[in-house]
């Protein structure tokens, strides 16, 4: 342990002296270096983000965790700090407020998306019920709810005849994600939903699916489904790893609606992913979700990966 600490404060000293020597020989600092010599999107805005956090200055440590008003300032600021004249690297601002906006946008994002993940369904709260029948209304639009409390929630892949219960573990969050999935993307949320109740029938790449003996694939229930993969989508984000996707993929801040798109992609994608590894009943469901939590976390450790779209929902999702 003692020689790890060692190795670690030893490495620090080396790479401080690094920077420099790097810097008496270019004449910019380490932010120019990056700015200048790497291209926009995730691999520019992860090494300012780097440099940033690890930087002994406390103005450069705080400024990932500004408020997105106070970025210009804090610009100035740090050029200021660095004795960059602005009139003479005027590209420099422009790039560093297009990564702080990325870097500042994703810890609020953070919080949106946990602010809505601990606030619990409330069925005497109008607006989540509201929410709710709309869900139904998407999903099923030629079947009319007979009920609020109705066994047909079971037809969209609820567990009970109150889908309130299912919230629990993600809260408004799950509900949020599945009603934009239903309500932007209407056409193929419905035939996900078909495909669940009876993936024989799928429509989706019929021809290479008629090879997986779709006779007998498995089905899974929709919304219990979508709450997982909210689940997934939630932990990617918490844990860091859309760092890769949202930087390459928002010219500026990262919103909640970036996170929903998202969802939709993984709720697409899980389903293509369910029916090709053709489990043999629905108890495999946490072997397919975990291999399939491990295959997106690979493609998100690509830092030009930006998860493609698919379908309608996701058409704003443009690599930068």
């Amino acid at each position: 342990m003692l020689i790890q600490v060692c190795l670690f404060f030893y490495c620090k000293f080396l790479w401080r002296c690094l920077k420099f020597v790097m810097r008496k020989l270019t004449g910019r600092c380490e932010l120019q270096r990056i700015c200048y010599n790497t291209k926009p999107g995730a691999s520019r805005t992860m090494k300012i983000e780097t440099s940033l956090r690890d930087s002994k200055s406390k103005l450069l440590q705080t400024s990932v965790s500004v408020h997105p008003d106070a970025i210009e300032k804090t610009i100035d600021d740090i050029m200021e700090l660095k004795k960059i004249n602005p009139d003479i690297n005027p590209q420099l601002g422009i790039s560093l407020q297009a990564c702080l906006l990325q870097i500042v946008g994703y810890r609020n994002l953070i919080a949106d998306v946990e602010k809505l993940r601990r606030e619990s369904y409330d069925s005497d709260n109008p607006q989540h019920e509201e929410m709710l029948l709309k869900l139904w209304k998407f999903l099923k639009p030629n079947t009319p709810l007979e009920s609020r409390i109705s066994k047909q929630w079971c037809e969209i892949g609820f567990q009970g005849d109150d889908p309130k219960t299912d919230f629990r573990g993600m809260g408004l969050l799950g509900l949020y994600n599945l009603q934009y999935f239903a309500e932007r993307d209407a056409a193929a949320a419905q035939q996900v939903l078909s495909d669940s109740l009876h993936p024989k029938c799928s429509k989706f790449s019929k021809a290479e699916w008629e090879k997986k003996r779709m006779d007998k694939a498995i089905g899974y229930s929709f919304a219990i489904v979508g709450i997982n993969i909210t689940d997934l989508a939630y932990n990617l984000l918490v844990s860091g790893a859309l760092k890769t996707h949202f930087y390459n993929i928002a010219p500026e801040a990262p919103t909640l609606s970036h996170f929903q798109q998202t969802f939709c992609y993984l709720m697409h994608e899980f389903h293509k992913f369910w029916i090709e590894e053709d489990p043999m009943d629905i108890m495999e469901f946490n072997r397919v979700r975990e291999k399939f939590r491990k295959r997106i976390i690979k493609q998100l450790q690509n830092p030009d990966m930006a998860l493609c779209p698919h379908f309608a929902a996701s058409e704003g999702l443009i690599n930068m």
